[in-house]
């Protein structure tokens, strides 16, 4: 009797070439260094998609072909398995980026939010510096409605960058590009249309407004020093950012943190002194370890408050 075998790395890139090329297909690439947590296996095929025209054709070439396939920006909010992804890992590094008249911006998903921030501050147009010291792609902001508590200027206000979006380009599941704007794209609290199946954003525009670049330069600076001083640095001690889900009114973090669990290591992984919601790559940390970690926090809550922590970060690949 034969045994139904996946196909091979070469096998996908074969299918995948007439239409991305070969010669910009990476067989059996790790993606630890594409994630913020620095952990993950290897993809079977890794394409750069330099624009948002290459994006939506490596899209729909993959559902084409029946391949499965996943869109990596900075790999910020993700945990990648070690055994990796089978299929199409597309990383997504269109950054073209269109300054128009009134303050209207356009940039592709694949845009660097910080390298955005620099570019609107340089030129006078406030809304996006709220987000400084935020890792993300503009197509992730625009995924998770990207927020931040900002303690500028108004203290304890949740600002969220579906204030400043005018519209989003996206390919749908039909394959369809369209825009759609503001109030179609149905943002919450971590949440938007792209949250759907199907719907991969291409592109965002955003309508910013003239300001004085001293304000947002202070703006920029306070925000900075209140997230330096509650988030472990990513250049040290990597992470995906939050774990688990807000429990309103409580706090995840909170829960944790009086469970004694700061500073708790399973392997590799810890649960950060500074954040009781943030678990770090403390050098050499596995999926495994992360999700062992996970699970030994979910239990020690349970037990203690009868919450249930619920992970917010997306799990990608095979563990």
């Amino acid at each position: 009797m034969s045994e139904n075998r996946l196909p091979t790395p070469a096998a996908i890139a074969d299918q995948l070439a007439p239409a991305l090329g070969r010669e910009q297909l990476r067989l059996s690439a790790p993606l630890a260094p594409y994630t913020t947590f620095r952990i993950g296996g290897p993809a079977d095929v890794l394409y750069d998609a330099i624009s948002a025209d290459a994006l939506a054709t490596a899209v729909a070439t993959a559902r084409q072909l029946n391949i499965a396939w996943f869109v990596l920006g900075l790999g910020a909010n993700i945990l990648v398995g070690d055994r990796g992804f089978r299929g199409l890992v597309i990383r997504n590094v269109s950054r073209r980026v269109e300054f128009h008249d009134h303050g209207l911006v356009r940039a592709e998903s694949g845009t660097v939010v910080a390298d955005l921030i620099a570019a609107t501050v340089a030129r006078g147009l406030s809304g996006l510096e709220h987000f400084v010291g935020i890792p993300s792609t503009v197509g992730g902001a625009v995924w998770q409605n990207l927020h931040f508590l900002s303690p500028a200027p108004a203290r304890e206000r949740t600002v969220y960058i579906a204030e400043v979006v005018r519209d989003v380009e996206l390919l749908d599941q039909s394959g369809a590009r369209r825009v759609v704007d503001r109030a179609g794209m149905h943002f919450g609290y971590d949440v938007s249309l792209l949250h759907e199946p199907g719907n991969v954003a291409l592109a965002a525009s955003f309508l910013l407004q003239e300001a004085d670049s001293t304000a947002m330069h202070r703006v920029m600076q306070e925000n900075l020093s209140w997230r330096g001083a509650r988030h472990p640095w990513l250049d040290y001690h990597p992470s995906a950012g939050s774990i688990f889900k807000k429990i309103e009114g409580v706090g995840a973090g909170r829960l944790i943190d009086e469970c004694g669990l700061k500073g708790f290591r399973i392997g590799g992984a810890q649960i950060s002194h500074m954040h009781a919601n943030i678990m770090v790559n403390l050098g050499g940390a596995t999926a495994a370890d992360v999700r062992s970690l996970i699970l030994h926090a979910q239990r020690t809550v349970a037990d203690r408050f009868n919450q249930h922590l619920e992970p917010e970060i997306g799990m990608v690949g095979e563990f």
